[in-house]
């Protein structure tokens, strides 16, 4: 009884968020564990809620509806002078991508790059999201220089790293796609994508040992997964070497 009346009084006795930007800090912490919950809460703050609205619809999947909102996030936020439009435009940027429309997400991104008030890895993200953005509205040379921005800020981020490698293979740019995938396996040597594309790099370089080695590895590690298919798929062609 008495450790439940100590609960009970730490209960009543916890904060509640009154200001308006501690109830949205209170609104997108619960959309990273209670999204459908979040959505109702950030309905309940009107147009200071947007963002959290963003939030909890991308973790139930609703990536367009998501970029809406923190589209809508980030208008409010520039109307009031607020330092986190970047972020939002950025989060917009995001949620496009995710929901397959690169030349929306080209334009919150460049936004919220636009602002300059992004700094550190923020900005070496905002920077990877706009060079997926690039490459998938056919834009190479552009997603080139972001992607060496991206890699700047944004260092410790494999897939940075991965991108930029996948991209110098595709620009024929080998010796630079060498070291990249090499940092990309150095941060995360246990992705099947990564792998895959080490060995996709092996095979344009002619080295057919190590593009059987990093294909069998992405394989391995993710076998039901897109990028292991695609290893599985790839190693067939050495069937026939296996069977001399």
């Amino acid at each position: 009884m008495i450790l439940l009346l100590a609960a009970l009084t730490a209960q009543a006795a916890a904060p509640v968020p009154t200001t308006p930007a501690a109830q949205l800090d209170a609104c997108l912490a619960q959309a990273r564990s209670d999204p459908a919950g979040a959505e109702q809460a950030a309905r309940m703050l009107g147009r200071a809620g947007e963002a959290c609205r963003g939030a909890a619809l991308a973790g139930q999947d609703d990536y367009a509806g998501a970029a809406t909102a923190f589209t809508a996030a980030a208008r409010n936020a520039e109307v009031a002078h607020e330092a986190r439009a970047a972020d939002y435009w950025a989060q917009a940027g995001n949620a496009w991508l995710a929901a397959g429309d690169a030349a929306k997400a080209r334009a919150a991104l460049d936004a919220a790059l636009a602002a300059g008030t992004l700094t550190d890895l923020k900005r070496g993200e905002a920077y990877l999201d706009r060079a997926r953005a690039l490459v998938a509205t056919g834009d190479i040379k552009a997603a080139r220089v972001d992607l060496d921005l991206a890699t700047r800020d944004a260092a410790d981020d494999p897939l940075a790293w991965l991108l930029s490698a996948t991209l110098a293979r595709r620009m024929g740019d080998l010796p630079r796609a060498k070291l990249d995938i090499a940092q990309a396996l150095r941060r995360s040597a246990d992705d099947a994508s990564v792998q895959l594309e080490a060995g996709n790099i092996a095979a344009a370089a002619g080295d057919a040992a190590g593009a059987q080695a990093a294909w069998k590895e992405a394989a391995r590690l993710a076998p039901d997964a897109p990028a292991g298919r695609s290893a599985a798929n790839a190693l067939t062609q050495f069937a026939g070497d296996a069977a001399k």
